[in-house]
């Protein structure tokens, strides 16, 4: 059961301390301060997920003790302060010790000890404001996150299909594994999954060592699509494989395609959409029939031609849910397809 951690991190004074003495600098845990006041188990924990000995840390104080119970390894935590989310983070190691916390989080006087400490795996800087949150989970428009809060089941599901966080232990199990027959060597370790929205506000996409988010415009144009593609019967998905998770990919009567979306038209982001394109596909769950280039406006011929000749075809959005195909030579499309799938 995947879980998702709302936290108060950038409100009060004493919490933007913390984040910057534990979050914005990783913390060297080896150390002998450290070392003393970490049980055996909680040291094996950490060495084992942040094998370079550092780590970024967070926490709460024991009166979330009974909430926080069954947290664990590959969580989501949504980082919250200035009516919005700030950034979004995944669970690595999670486990009780005052005696940490007070080392990593010194309580000024009035303040509570914090009880229970996390690692963190990996922190993407977000801008997700509150309204979209509380609309998300059903919680009233002027709800403005207090305290700690965990969600769990359908709530949870709900916060990371709406903006499409991929958690990076889910990531990895989906793309870990032995080859298998000639058929799905090629295509090993890849999963299908919802091609949902995200609506995360970072300024270009990242990809992270583990946690994967998408920039805001592409998941916007993503969204637009997905909604053209739905009117039209179809159901776009996304797969996860070694070198990434997809945008878009629609299998239709045996056909499959593979899109890839960008965020501005330019020569820059049509070399991101060929490179991203042609590492994806042979990764396909079925051969790939089509791939296609997804742009919120018309590229430059040049530019289209760059991808037409690699058999790619243009997709670009004309009005609000109005788009626009530009599609490459059947010829080309058809000599390139062998490469496509090697």
């Amino acid at each position: 059961m995947m879980r998702v951690l709302i936290s108060p991190s950038y409100g009060s004074s004493g919490t933007r301390r913390h984040w910057s003495d534990t979050v914005d600098q990783e913390i060297p845990f080896t150390e002998h301060r450290y070392v003393e006041v970490l049980a055996p188990e909680q040291r094996e924990q950490l060495t084992a997920l942040h094998p370079e000995e550092r780590a970024r840390f967070w926490g709460a104080t024991a009166s979330h003790d009974k909430k926080m119970a069954d947290v664990a390894t590959g969580d989501i935590v949504l980082f919250t302060g200035q009516n919005q989310v700030r950034a979004v983070g995944e669970v690595g190691a999670v486990f009780r010790n005052r005696s940490l916390a007070d080392l990593l989080w010194p309580p000024k006087h009035g303040e509570k000890s914090w009880h229970t400490v996390y690692s963190l795996l990996d922190v993407v800087p977000a801008d997700i404001p509150y309204s979209q949150l509380n609309a998300t989970i059903g919680y009233k428009p002027a709800h403005n996150f207090p305290g700690q809060m965990v969600l769990r089941d359908d709530k949870a599901r709900s916060v990371l299909e709406e903006f499409m966080i991929t958690p990076g232990t889910e990531w990895s199990r989906a793309t870990d594994g032995p080859p298998e027959s000639r058929d799905s060597s090629s295509r090993q370790a890849v999963r299908v999954a919802a091609a949902e929205e995200m609506r995360t506000r970072t300024a270009s996409y990242e990809r992270t060592r583990r946690l994967v988010v998408v920039e805001r415009l592409e998941s916007e144009l993503v969204s637009e699509f997905k909604l053209h593609l739905t009117a039209q019967g179809q159901i776009p998905t996304r797969f996860y494989c070694p070198s990434g998770v997809s945008d878009i990919y629609v299998e239709n009567a045996g056909d499959a395609e593979l899109i890839e979306a960008k965020s501005k038209p330019t020569h820059h982001h049509i070399r991101q959409a060929l490179g991203q394109l042609l590492d994806y596909a042979p990764h396909s769950p079925q051969p790939i029939q089509r791939l296609a280039g997804l742009f919120p406006s018309s590229p430059s011929r040049a530019d289209a031609g760059l991808l037409h000749r690699y058999g790619i075809d243009v997709i670009h959005r004309e009005s609000p849910g109005i788009f626009h195909r530009l599609p490459a030579s059947h010829g080309t499309r058809e000599l390139m397809r062998r490469i496509w799938s090697a």
